[in-house]
Order: C-alpha cells, then sequence, then structure tokens
C-alpha cells in the first residue's frame, strides 16, 4: 500500500534525501538544515507547526522568530517548492504576507491565518482554485485583482469581508466564471455587478456586520441573476423592519439557512419561501419574530424535505400535514416556547423522524403522542428522538 502523506516530526541529516511528494509538519525544529533537506519535489505540504528558524549571523534578524515574516529565510525556504499545488498553514500569520507564496505558480490550494488583508500579488496564483482564509483583523477586504483569478472555484472567508466592485481593464471585462462557492461575502459587496460576475455559483454565504452602512440595508437586494444558485446562508444581525422582504432569491434554491435575524412576521416565512419550488431543505436558527403564532394557510405548501428550527421565539404552530406534504425530517433545536408539534404531522407519509434537541416538556410529550398513534396504527417508519444536553443530573 502506497503511503499517502509523510508527517515529518523530526529533521532529517543533511545525507538523507526523501523524495515523497506530501508531507505535513508536526514540530517546530531549529535546524534549517532540516528543512532544506525537504524534498523539492513535493506537491503538498501542511504546517500544524511554526516554523521556527534559528538565527544566522549573516542576516539581520531577531532569533528565534517564528517563519512568519518577510525575510530572506522565508523565501530560500519557499523557493524550494515550486512544483507545490498544496499549501495549507494552520498557526495563525504574523508580519506581511509573504511575497514569496505567490510565486508558488503551479498552487491550486491555498489555505492560511493571517493578521491582515490578502495582497493584490495574490493575483498571480493564476492556477489557484481554492482559497481559504481567515483574518483576524477587525475588517478585511479582499484585492480587486481577485477578479482576474478566473480559476478560482472555491473562496472560504473566516468572517464577512468586502469585495469591491469587478472593474473593466483595457476593455477586458473581469470575473469569476468558475467559481461555485463563496462563503461570507460581505452584504455591502453584494451588487448586481458583483453577481453578474460570477454567474455559475452554486454555494453563496452573506454577512450583515456592523460595518454595513445604513442606507445600504434598505436596499433590495435581487439574487435572481444566480441561476445556478443551490444553497444560501444569511447571517443577518440588524434590527429592521421585514428583512426577509429585502431579498429576491433566485428559484433554483434548494438550500436556505437564514441565521439571526429579526423582527420579521411568520407570514414573511410562509409567502417568501413557499414561492421557491426546488427548496429542499429550511432552516431557521436564531431568529426572533415581532409574533410568536406561525399560522399556515390550506394554500400554504412547503415541498421541503427538512425543516429546522432553532432558538426561536415561536409559542404556537398552526399547520398540517397539507402545509408540508413531502416534509421527511423535523428538527427542533432549543425551542423552549413552543407548546405543541401540529399533531396532524403523523399523517405526513414522507415522514421519517422529528428530533428534539433540548425544548421543554410540552413539545417533548406532543412528539410521543405523534409517534405513539402512529405506532398503533401500523406506521413504524416514523421515529422520535430527544436529547436533553441540558437536563440536570
Amino acid at each position: 500500500m502506497t503511503k499517502f502523506m509523510h508527517v515529518v516530526r523530526t529533521p532529517f541529516s543533511p545525507a538523507q534525501k526523501p523524495n515523497f511528494r506530501r508531507f505535513s509538519i508536526q514540530k517546530a525544529f531549529s535546524d534549517v538544515y532540516a528543512y532544506k533537506a525537504l524534498p523539492p519535489v513535493a506537491r503538498s505540504m501542511y504546517c500544524f507547526s511554526y516554523l521556527d528558524l534559528p538565527f544566522e549571523p549573516h542576516i539581520k534578524r531577531l532569533p528565534r522568530l517564528p517563519i512568519y515574516r518577510h525575510d530572506p529565510i522565508i523565501h530560500g525556504f519557499f523557493s524550494c517548492f515550486n512544483h507545490l499545488r498544496v499549501l495549507v498553514i494552520f498557526p495563525a500569520w504574523f508580519g506581511p504576507f509573504p511575497f514569496v507564496i505567490t510565486k508558488l505558480f503551479h498552487l491550486r490550494y491555498l489555505q492560511v491565518r493571517y493578521f491582515g488583508n490578502i495582497p493584490e500579488s495574490i493575483s498571480e496564483l493564476q492556477n489557484l482554485q481554492t482559497l481559504i482564509y481567515d483574518c483576524y483583523s477587525s475588517h478585511m477586504a479582499l484585492p480587486g485583482k481577485i477578479w482576474t483569478m478566473k480559476n478560482l472555484r472555491y473562496i472560504h472567508l473566516g468572517k464577512a469581508s468586502y469585495t469591491p466592485n469587478p472593474r473593466i481593464d483595457n476593455n477586458l471585462v473581469t470575473g469569476m466564471p468558475n467559481l461555485e462557492e463563496f462563503f461570507n461575502i460581505c452584504y455591502s459587496s453584494c451588487t448586481n455587478e458583483v453577481f453578474s460576475r460570477i454567474p455559475n455559483l452554486k454555494r453563496l454565504s452573506i454577512c450583515a456586520s456592523s460595518i454595513v452602512r445604513e442606507n445600504i440595508l434598505y436596499r433590495l437586494l435581487d439574487m435572481s441573476s444566480l441561476r445556478k444558485l443551490e444553497a444560501f446562508k444569511l447571517y443577518w444581525r440588524y434590527i429592521l423592519e421585514k428583512p426577509i422582504k429585502r431579498f429576491v432569491f433566485p428559484t433554483s434554491l434548494r438550500k436556505l439557512i437564514l441565521a439571526c435575524c429579526s423582527h420579521f412576521i411568520w407570514e414573511e416565512i410562509s409567502s417568501t419561501f413557499i414561492m421557491l419550488p426546488n427548496l429542499e431543505e429550511l432552516k431557521l436558527k436564531y431568529c426572533r419574530a415581532e409574533d410568536d403564532v406561525w399560522r399556515l394557510t390550506s394554500k400554504d405548501i412547503f415541498k421541503s424535505l427538512k425543516l429546522l428550527l432553532s432558538e426561536l421565539n415561536l409559542k404556537h404552530w398552526e399547520a398540517s400535514s397539507v402545509n408540508f406534504p413531502c416534509l421527511k425530517r423535523l428538527v427542533l433545536k432549543n425551542c423552549q416556547d413552543l407548546q405543541e408539534i401540529p399533531t396532524d404531522f403523523g399523517e405526513i407519509g414522507t415522514l421519517e423522524s422529528i428530533e428534539l434537541h433540548d425544548c421543554n416538556t410540552i413539545s417533548e410529550e406532543s412528539a410521543r403522542n405523534i409517534e405513539q398513534e402512529q405506532e398503533e396504527m401500523g406506521n413504524n417508519i416514523l421515529k422520535v428522538y430527544i436529547h436533553n444536553n441540558n437536563s440536570k443530573l
């Protein structure tokens, strides 16, 4: 069996010439020659520890500083690995971003933690497909030249990040036509110009953070041009009336997550999301509605296969099997105010499970009653699972 990856825990001697192509560094070494012995043919490098290089007299540098500084030793280290396709550095990166990394032309996958914004020179990585970036500064922004990286497929950002509008340079329209996932884009960056340059996006996460100006929050955000979007998550931290009505969702959506949204009414949930014909999964997390009753009429029909309600102020839920004819899984988490699960849910032929996590005893009892009633009718498919992590021992 071929070994997939070599784990570096002890330094190599200068006489050794390892030729493995994937390796992970688990421990910091003080011998710079140990790193020079690493194979230059390596394709993948995973750093789980600071690469603590020693002081060298001919280089003006403080002793025992981590590798995450912009100096000749760092440049020499990464210059040895011109064939890298994958570079992952888990410890936080101090100091300026090492320019030498942007010279790794063959890089396909880059994951770093850094205390500043990504430099414009990142655009030199024209073969990069995945960019995962955690930022520790209060404000984060992607460089304008990010739009020249046409091979990018996945962008995962650690916090809400501003993305500038794409520009037209020398009559050449920039964009990321291959981008499929954009995680944690700042709400203020969501413009028609941005959406038009990522037409093949499949998964999107938008965060409305404290840096958004108030006038931007009141605008209508039209995402209908994202015709291939399948999964969308909205993290909303502002108190505005009817926040859900400020969005135009694409009909292609299959999964929708709404988190930390307040001052909506439950009728908005019904009237907005039932218009999404392909919706299979709906999650509402940490939301606070203005009312505490979700009343559904016979015309309110959801086709979702999974419904999750987590930490809501919902007290009464008036619904029947007609409203959720294809529901397969119902999950309730920390819904302390909910008095009862609609008893008619047992008649949903597709329903396989009802899960309750840290809910009150009344809703738990209603779930057990539904399960017992179905068992008496010969329906052994429906199962009820109750989890109480906060219960007293």
